[in-house]
Order: structure tokens, then C-alpha cells, then sequence
């Protein structure tokens, strides 16, 4: 390609630049001794080009135009810039406007090449005074550097200089601009070029030989400064070449070793905290455990917080460091947020354990009502500061799971200091009553998600006069809760002990009663009684245990009907444990009405045996013993029998019980003499009256059974008789009318043994039997069918063998019909 032409004359070159555009477009700069700036643009191999000649100005005396020392590029986007360097001026040519526009930014130049362009396209001009750069504004930062600049370069961010001193020696000078420092400097020879190239700065000397000249390592450049304590430059020099962050932190632990040995303890701590997240913060910890450093070690693990990085143990320490300090202030500050919203950075449990520990309640509370931990503010609000008020008042802000799992966890508190008002929340937990509208039957998935009342009986285990009140409001408020049954049952183990203690637990737990073994046992706490005065209160507490004793029973009573009434088939409570309960504790009346509704009547009079109650026996037979109201009128026989064997005189209640057994027929005389027979206190007398009345009534029943046999006698031979007559003598038939239509009878006419004539034509298809006699006849041989059907009916035989006072009669009725002695059993299966 030929630089010189026609329209641009020849002229000596005394710089050269070149820009690639986009390949294979390139811009090639061409500075003259003449002043002009030749320009080539385009495909130099396709020779597909265009020309174009820029001019700086004169020079100032109005001579000719001075030489082109310099030239750079500068591209901005789609804008391309041109710097032009004499040694009178600076100039900058816009060359993306037609015709290219020239702008003078300085009137001083430089020499041949003491130019180049920084990594950020700055012009760079060396003057033996200083070295200047320049934007496309005009002249920026001047760096003063003594000596002629024979040479300047830009090499990976350094500023290269060979400087020539007044002895003509030359010098190499690496400039670090940014940490202001000589990185490199050497004395050189007659250097003819300057190239930065390859990774490399090469200086071509004079005498054609090549120095090259590489950068150190990264390690091998911290190395030498850290021997020189240049750590400040190392830090700079890590950043400035984007080193990875864990390189980064080891310098600056370096450094803040550095300046711990020097006892700079606030500038070390400063170094330490931009290494969290890289140095482990137990290094930097031990070095401030002192006392006396204990400012700087807060500070950094305020900063190790801030960063989400701490541990449990970081916390621990970090509001120790308050609480030693005494500094509310920080300690607010690190508690409570700002604005009092925002994420936590600390561990919740430790921080609380450490401020209460500390005595910083309210601090403790508000870590645990912020991050939601209701049983933990509870738990200071009760066990450390005694508020228990307040403590139920929050549990009544609290959403229903939640309060319910805080009042199982520090009910018993809850209910040794502030019993009526814990029973209340719990009445409002299990029954709903904060919103109505939200009551559902009890298939409702509403209402099986309320609590249990149940599920709170073991925080009443030292006051189950609570709990006994609690269940008592629960079961009015609720009359369809899952519950029913264990609530139920609960309630009569209250009712119904002797010593009013929590049902299952308390005996779980070996507790005793506390609400009445404590209060006996205090007069006797000092190791003595003495005098009427404690006697007095001793009978004063015995009255009124009693008292109370009655009156649970009376509920117990109640409770025991109420949950049990005639309309239901099933009771509300577990029968077997009622009973067991009212066994246990002698409950006699609750075990009288378990029994009658279990029809256990002979159980029922066993309980008045037991007590040796007469009278009551004796109306109890008169209630359950009654056959027409559904009763057992065997407990007569019983009741005969145990005054029998009872040993003492009882006249009065045997001459009762004979009457009702005269009355109801339950047991035989024979069987009465025989019973009160094994009584020695027992009279004659007792049972004449009763013996005479039976004698005169069997004497009767005798006589009409007589009676009964002589007419059943004279029938008996009577039919007797017709049979034979039948079997032996003729039968004459003498009628000469028709049964049927009473006209004179002719033939043909048919006889019938019953003594019935009839005409043929009068008894049409039916002529084997009589119409006067069949419908009997029918009859009877229906119920002899009936009575064979039901002699193999053993279950209806049985029925009224047990329904019957006299099983006998019964017996004796099925042989009178034949149906025992004459049955025959069909074959099975048709053999």
C-alpha cells in the first residue's frame, strides 16, 4: 500500500497508529514532519479504501508547521477520537463528524515519544517536568516526575518512564499511580524503543540486543511487602487486581496481626472486621478476650451479626459483653430494632437465656414476643418476674392452639396463684363462647378442633377444687362434647372420693391431699400440739371435711342420675368405673341406683344387708319385688331367707315380708316353716296366723280339685261307654227329615254317626263329613295341630316356664294336653 500520492505529498514520518474498527476494517494514523496527519480507512488487503489528511496549526512564530510527535486513539461507542501530539500542542480530532472537527487542548507538547494512551484512553505526555493526562476535555492529573522523559509507556495499569538524568544515564521507572508508589526501577542503556508486548516490557536497545523485563507474581509481590510492612499497598494491590475475596482477607489479617503486635488494637480490629465471612471469627475472638479489649471485641461481633454470621455462642458472648459494660443502650439497640420490625440475626433461645441470666427480663420478653416464642415470654413472665396477670391476659390475645399449648405448659402456676381467672380462659378455650356463631352440632370438624377439656386435668393437680368447678361449668356449658365420658367420669372420682384429690394422677404420682393432709399437718409443723386451741381447730377442720364430704356426694348423686335418665339407653359416664369408684368409697346410695338400672336387684338388696338396714330392705322388696311393674318377686324368697339366718329377734319385719308372699305366692309354705325354721328368736306365733290361712286355702283348693275329679271322672266313663256302644251295638237311624232342609227325607239319603241324616243332593261335593258337626270337628283338630307345633317349641315352653310363679302347673298343663308325652319328633332331613 502506497503511503505517498499525488494529492498527499511525501513527507517524513514521524509517527504511526493504528486502529482496528472491525475486521478487516482498520484506521491507520500517519504523523508527518510537515504537521499533517495522513488517515487510511477501510480493507487494506481488498485495497477497498479511502483517503483523507488532517492539519494542526502552525506553529506559533508563523515558520513551518511542527512535526507530529504523538498520536492516539480513542473510541467511544460509535465515536472515534484522534489525539494529535507536537511540541507546542495538544490537539484532538473528532473523526465521526464530516469534515473532521479539531479541538486545542493544551499549547505545550512533547517530544517524540515521550507519548502514550492509558488503559482508560487518556493521553499521556511526559515534559521534563512532569508526565500529563489528558481527557477529551482538556489536560487531567499531572504526576511530577524530575528528569527528560526519553520514553513513555502504559503497561497492565503502571506508568512506564525511562527518564535520562544530566549525566545522559538512563532509567526505568514502573510507576504505580494508584498506591503512589515506584514498583520497579532500573538503570538501562541507550534505549531505541519501548514496546509493551506479550505479557512483557521490551526495550530494544541501541546496540540491538532485547531486554525483557515480566511482573512478579501476586505472592511473590505481597511477599516483598509484607517484609517491607507495606501492607496498606498490598491491600491496595489485591483490590486494584480483583483478587479473590479469601486472598483478600489473608492480607488483611496479615495487617491486622500487624497491628495487634503494635498493640493498635482499635486499627487491628477495623482489618479484622472486612475479614468476617473468610477468617474464622474464633481467631480474632481469643485476641480480644481480655477485659480491658472488650470494646473492640463487641464490636466485631455486633458486625459478625449484622452479617448473619454468628452462632449461639456469638450471641452468648456479644450480650454478655453488654451486660458486663452495663450499656442498655447497645443492648437496645441489638434487642430492638430501629423500627422495631426486621428480620432477627441472633439466635432466640440463647439470647433470652443470657438476658434473663443476667437480670434483663424485659429484654428477654421482647426477644420472645417478637419472634413469636409465647412459651418463653410466659415462662420469664411467670417463674422470674411473678406477673400473672399479665400472663393471662397475653394468653387471651393469643390465637386458641397457641393458648392452649402455653396453659398446658404453666397451667400449674397459672392455677396456684390465679385459679378462678385460669379456669375462665380454659371455659373459653374449650367451650367457644368468644364467638357463638362458630357453636356447631357435634359432627361439626369445628368442634373437634376446640381442646378437650381433658387435655388440661394435670394442671390442676394441687387444686382440684378447680378442676372439680372447670368440668362443673364445662359440662353446662357443652352438652355435646367428644369428651362426655372421661368428663364424666372424672367428675365422680371427684365427687365421690373421700379425700378430694386429681383423679389417675394423683395416685400416678403419690400426691397427697393437698388441700387437707397439708392443713392438718401444720399445727404439728414445730414438733408439738398443745391445748384446746389446736384441738378446737383440729375439730373446727374435721366438721368441715365432713361437710364437704356431703355435699360432693349429693353432686356425686346427682351427677349419676342427671348423666343416666330413663330415656337413655346408654349412660354418659363408664358404668364399670362408677362402680368400682362407689364400691370403693362405701358410696352406698350411688350403688343402690347403678345396680336398679342394671336390674342387679338381688346386688341392690345385698347393699341394704350389708348395712343392716330392715326397713329399707323391706320397702326396697316392695319397690323391686313387684311382678306387675317388671320387679324380681324372688328377692321375697331371699329376704325370707336372710331374716331366717339373721340370729335375733325380727317378728315385725317377718310378719311384713309373709304378708306380701301370702300376697304375691312366691314361695310354698313348707319352704317359709323351714326357712324361719333355723332362726332361734323366732316364735310360733310369728307364722300361725300365715300357716292357718294357707292350711284353710289348700283344705279349699283340695276340695274343689275333689270336685274337679269326680265330674272329670263321670265324663271320662260316660265317653267311656259311647265308645264301646259304638264298637259293640248297631246304630238305628230313625230320622225321617233332613238336617239340612228339614223336607221329608228320601232316598238317596246319607247317615252320618253324629245322628245327622241328610239328602244327597243337600251336602253336594262334601259327602264325607257332617256340615252340622265339621266346624267342631275343624276346631279341634286345630288345636291339636297347634299343640303338636308347639311341643317342639322348646324356646316358648321355656319362656313360660320361667315366666310362671308355679312352674309346675305349667309342666303339668303341657302333660294335661298330651303334647309332652305323645310327640314325635319328624326325622331329619326327611330320613
Amino acid at each position: 500500500l502506497r503511503v505517498f500520492t499525488d494529492q498527499f505529498p511525501q513527507a517524513k514520518i514521524t509517527s504511526f497508529m493504528v486502529l482496528e474498527e472491525a475486521p478487516p476494517i482498520l484506521l491507520i494514523a500517519i504523523g508527518l514532519d510537515n504537521g499533517f496527519i495522513y488517515c487510511i480507512k477501510g480493507d487494506i488487503a481488498r485495497e477497498r479504501i479511502t483517503r483523507f489528511k488532517l492539519q494542526v496549526e502552525a506553529a506559533p512564530d508563523g515558520s513551518t508547521s511542527l512535526p507530529i510527535t504523538g498520536l492516539g486513539f480513542r473510541v467511544e461507542g460509535q465515536a472515534h477520537q484522534l489525539f494529535a501530539v507536537t511540541p507546542s500542542s495538544v490537539s484532538l480530532f473528532g473523526l465521526h463528524v464530516q469534515p473532521p472537527r479539531r479541538q486545542t487542548l493544551d499549547q505545550i507538547g512533547c517530544q517524540i515519544n515521550a507519548v502514550a494512551m492509558s488503559d482508560r484512553m487518556d493521553l499521556i505526555i511526559g515534559r521534563p517536568e512532569a508526565v500529563y493526562f489528558y481527557e477529551v476535555d482538556g489536560r487531567g492529573p499531572c504526576w511530577a516526575f524530575d528528569g527528560e522523559k526519553k520514553f513513555v509507556g502504559w503497561f497492565r495499569g503502571y506508568l512506564l518512564c525511562i527518564i535520562e538524568d544530566q549525566r545522559k544515564k538512563g532509567t526505568l521507572n514502573v510507576y504505580d499511580l494508584k498506591n503512589r508508589l515506584i514498583a520497579h526501577s532500573m538503570p538501562v542503556g541507550d534505549v531505541s524503543h519501548l514496546v509493551c508486548e506479550w505479557g512483557y516490557i521490551i526495550l530494544i536497545m541501541a546496540d540491538k540486543k532485547i531486554l525483557c523485563i515480566g511482573e512478579k507474581d501476586m505472592e511473590s509481590k505481597l511477599d516483598m511487602l509484607f517484609k517491607k510492612n507495606l501492607y496498606t499497598v498490598a491491600i491496595n494491590l489485591v483490590q486494584s487486581q480483583q483478587a479473590d475475596p479469601a486472598s483478600t482477607a489473608e492480607v488483611l489479617r496479615k495487617y491486622g496481626d500487624h497491628l495487634y503486635g503494635k498493640q493498635e488494637y482499635d486499627e487491628a480490629m477495623s482489618q479484622y472486621i472486612h475479614t468476617i465471612g473468610h477468617l474464622e471469627p474464633s481467631y480474632v475472638i481469643q485476641k480480644f478476650l481480655d477485659a480491658k479489649r472488650i470494646y473492640n471485641l463487641t464490636n466485631y461481633l455486633e458486625k459478625l451479626h449484622d452479617r448473619g454470621l454468628a452462632s449461639k455462642d456469638h450471641t452468648t458472648l456479644l450480650l454478655n459483653c453488654y451486660t458486663k459494660l452495663k450499656d442498655v443502650e447497645k443492648l437496645n439497640d441489638f434487642i430492638k430494632d430501629e423500627d422495631g420490625v426486621g428480620e432477627i440475626k441472633f439466635d432466640v433461645e440463647t439470647a433470652i437465656r443470657v438476658c434473663r441470666a443476667a437480670g434483663y427480663h424485659e429484654h428477654a420478653m421482647f426477644v420472645a414476643k417478637k419472634a413469636g416464642r409465647h412459651e418463653l415470654y410466659l415462662k420469664i413472665l411467670l417463674e422470674d418476674l411473678g406477673r400473672y396477670d399479665e400472663a393471662l391476659q397475653y394468653i387471651s390475645g393469643l390465637e386458641a392452639n397457641q393458648a392452649g399449648l402455653t396453659v398446658k405448659e404453666y397451667g400449674k402456676i397459672l392455677v396456684e396463684h390465679r385459679p378462678a381467672e385460669t379456669v375462665e380462659i380454659l371455659l373459653r378455650l374449650c367451650t367457644d363462647v368468644g364467638d357463638p356463631t362458630t357453636r356447631r352440632g357435634s359432627n361439626s370438624m369445628h368442634l373437634l378442633m376446640i381442646p378437650s377439656p381433658m387435655d388440661f386435668v394435670n394442671i390442676f393437680v394441687h387444686s382440684p377444687q378447680y378442676l372439680m368447678e372447670f368440668l362443673e361449668n364445662y359440662i353446662k356449658a357443652v352438652k355435646d362434647s367428644p369428651a362426655q365420658t372421661e368428663i364424666h367420669n372424672t367428675l365422680l372420682e371427684l365427687y365421690i372420693s373421700n379425700d378430694l384429690n386429681v383423679p389417675s394422677i394423683s395416685q400416678e404420682n403419690g400426691f397427697e391431699n393437698h388441700n387437707i393432709k397439708e392443713t392438718k399437718g401444720k399445727e404439728t409443723a414445730n414438733g408439738y400440739m398443745s391445748g384446746t386451741r389446736e384441738k378446737a381447730n383440729l375439730g373446727k377442720e374435721d366438721a368441715k371435711i365432713a361437710k364437704s364430704i356431703v355435699d360432693r356426694r349429693k353432686k356425686g348423686l346427682a351427677l349419676l342420675k342427671s348423666a343416666w335418665t330413663s330415656e337413655m339407653e346408654d349412660p354418659l359416664y363408664d358404668v364399670d368405673l362408677a362402680l368400682i369408684l362407689c364400691n370403693t368409697h362405701a358410696f352406698k346410695d350411688g350403688l343402690l341406683f347403678l345396680y336398679e338400672k342394671l336390674k342387679l336387684y338381688k346386688e341392690v338388696i345385698s347393699c341394704y344387708k350389708q348395712a343392716h338396714d330392715h326397713q329399707g330392705l323391706i320397702e326396697c322388696c316392695k319397690k323391686l319385688g313387684d311382678s306387675s311393674q317388671g320387679g324380681d318377686p324372688s328377692l321375697w324368697g331371699d329376704l325370707l331367707k336372710y331374716f331366717g339366718e339373721l340370729g335375733e329377734d325380727c317378728s315385725k319385719e317377718v310378719k311384713e315380708i309373709l304378708t306380701y308372699i301370702e300376697k304375691e305366692d312366691v314361695v310354698p309354705p313348707i319352704v317359709v316353716l323351714q326357712t324361719l325354721s333355723k332362726n332361734p328368736c323366732l316364735t310360733l306365733s310369728v307364722v300361725k296366723d300365715y300357716i292357718a290361712r294357707k292350711l284353710e286355702q289348700e283344705s279349699k283348693l283340695i276340695e274343689d280339685d275333689r270336685k274337679s275329679i269326680d265330674k272329670y271322672q263321670e265324663e271320662t266313663d260316660l265317653m267311656k261307654r259311647e265308645i264301646e256302644d259304638l264298637k259293640t251295638n248297631a246304630k238305628v237311624f230313625q230320622l225321617s227329615k233332613c238336617t239340612a232342609c228339614t223336607f221329608t227325607l228320601d232316598l238317596p239319603a246319607v247317615h252320618f254317626m253324629c245322628m245327622h241324616s241328610f239328602h244327597l243332593r243337600c251336602l253336594g261335593d262334601n259327602e264325607k263329613e257332617c256340615p252340622e258337626c265339621a266346624p267342631e270337628y275343624r276346631s279341634v283338630m286345630e288345636a291339636k295341630q297347634k299343640l303338636e307345633q308347639n311341643a317342639r317349641d322348646h324356646d316358648l315352653f321355656f319362656r313360660q316356664l320361667r315366666g310362671s310363679k308355679d312352674g309346675f302347673s305349667v309342666i303339668a298343663d303341657y302333660f294335661s294336653k298330651g303334647i309332652v308325652s305323645k310327640t314325635t319328633v319328624p326325622p331329619e332331613n326327611g330320613r
